[in-house]
């Protein structure tokens, strides 16, 4: 897709919140590699224009009965939203778009191949915090030979949390690039020359770390490609 002004379009997907913080710091990141943003959400879905990639943000748990069916509430929701960004990635990921997806915005990608969650990582982390915070106090092990690997270029950093869902059973077409300390899953992607990454983490948060500044250069690229 082409856009008339000559900056590639990222879209952001997000809720409908009077102080979205993460939209801000995305915005920032993406802004500083040279392309145009966009906030997508539930009240304002449309972008401006033809987009040239996608980050699927952060946020509330997505619903479990997308997933596993009859599954208890187990946190806040926001079906709304669940429904946009499902309809936007199934249009995206049809259209050959890059794609990042954070925290929430990974497992929903997981979902939408047809993988699953885990609904409460409390249960079965046994070496490390179930504590949320932004700043990285959990240790990221990379897979090598994957995407992730040549972006971090160390098999081993640290990583914040904010959450307590997480990735179980792979949707189609996904790999594991990263784990924690437990063996969760902490990043997925798509093998192969496309753009598509997951990470459980929240990399606008430690813009201080050059390889999370990375993980946005690296969407924006594919999108300057594809433009």
């Amino acid at each position: 897709m082409t856009n008339a002004n000559s900056k590639p379009l990222i879209g952001v997907t997000g809720g409908d919140s009077r102080l979205p913080i993460a939209w801000w710091f995305i915005r920032w990141a993406l802004q500083r590699c040279g392309v145009q943003v966009c906030h997508l959400t539930p009240r304002n879905p449309d972008p401006p224009a033809a987009l040239d990639g996608i980050v699927v943000s952060g946020g509330d748990d997505i619903d479990p009965s997308l997933y596993l069916p009859d599954a208890p509430e187990t946190a806040p929701m926001d079906a709304a939203r669940d429904q946009m960004e499902i309809d936007i990635l199934k249009r995206v990921l049809d259209g050959g778009l890059p794609v990042l997806g954070i925290c929430r915005g990974a497992q929903l990608l997981n979902v939408v191949l047809g993988g699953s969650l885990h609904t409460d990582l409390r249960r079965i982390r046994q070496h490390t915090s179930n504590r949320r915070t932004p700043l990285p106090r959990k240790t990221l092990l990379v897979e090598p030979d994957t995407r992730l690997a040549d972006l971090m270029d160390k098999p081993r950093m640290r990583i914040n949390s904010l959450h307590h869902q997480a990735i179980s059973e792979l949707g189609e077409g996904l790999i594991v690039s990263g784990r924690d300390l437990d063996g969760i899953v902490q990043a997925v992607e798509q093998p192969g020359e496309r753009f598509i990454m997951g990470v459980q983490w929240h990399p606008e948060y430690l813009p201080y770390f050059s390889s999370q500044r990375g993980i946005f250069k690296a969407l924006c690229q594919a999108a300057k490609q594809r433009q």
